[in-house]
Parts: structure tokens; sequence; C-alpha cells
């Protein structure tokens, strides 16, 4: 079991470390300025019988170096569509077509840029899995102990 926590803890702790990474390299790219050529509001139902979900379309350029770019990323990692139709606009009402904003813009591939860097926040809470990972290494040792014992006693 020590070592299925061990294991199970590692992983997930990984993961929240690749997550914090992700985030962190957008606030390493250039910061140039873009103007927001479209935001919609767009609206579909997933299934049939569901309610609609609503999601922020974005369109921005952005220039570079004397070339003009374009993209339709917020964040690195899209965003979840949402239930919420006020949440949506609120959104969308951060970026108003015809809008000047700031982006961020990978130095490396000037086509890839987002209006929002990722949450951290996944490095504020790695200690959760690592805690797994300490009662994996607990459970191991106390067995190791029990069994240095009981070989001592033969």
């Amino acid at each position: 079991m020590g070592v299925f926590l061990i294991v199970v803890g590692s992983f997930f702790a990984w993961r929240m470390w690749l997550s914090y990474e992700k985030a962190q390299t957008t606030r390493e790219w250039l910061q140039v300025p873009c103007r927001i050529l479209s935001s919609r509001l767009v609206s579909e139902r997933p299934t049939p019988h569901s309610d609609p979900a609503h999601r922020v379309e974005v369109r921005y350029e952005y220039e570079v170096s004397g070339v003009k770019h374009s993209s339709t990323r917020i964040r690195q990692v899209a965003s979840a569509p949402t239930l919420h139709l006020d949440d949506a606009r609120q959104r969308q009402q951060e970026y108003p077509t015809g809008s000047a904003q700031v982006c961020w813009v990978n130095p490396a591939a000037p086509d890839e840029a987002v209006l929002q860097h990722g949450s951290r926040a996944a490095l504020y809470s790695i200690w959760f899995p690592l805690l797994f990972v300490l009662g994996g290494f607990g459970m191991l040792r106390g067995a190791l102990r029990r069994h240095a014992a009981q070989t001592n006693l033969l």
C-alpha cells in the first residue's frame, strides 16, 4: 500500500508541477500591444437536451519585428464553456471589439500568443499529493522496521 501511495502521489504531484510550468512559461514571453478584431459570445448545446454552454471567441492582432500576426487564444489551455450566461458575458466584456489590449507572445514562435497567463494555483496545491508520498514512505518505513524486528527475534 505504501508503494501505491508513493506512485500515485508522485504522479499527481508531477502533473501539478507540469501545470505550474506551463502557466509560468507565458510570464517569460514578450509583452506586446494588440488590438481586438472581434469578440463574440457563442452558445451551443453539447447534446440536444442539455442546457446551452457559452464561450467567448476572440480574435486579435499584434506585431512582432514588423510582422503582423493574429491569434484566437485567451489562455494557453482553452477555458471550458460555462452554463452561466452572465459569466460568459462578463468575460466577453473584458475584450471588446476594437479595444487595445496587451498580449504575451512566444519569442521562439511569434504565431503563438495569449491574452492571459494561466493560473499558478497548481504549485500552491502541490503539497496535497506530496502528503500521500510522505505517508507512503512512512508506511514503508514502518513495515521495514517491523520486518527487521521480527527477523531479529528469530
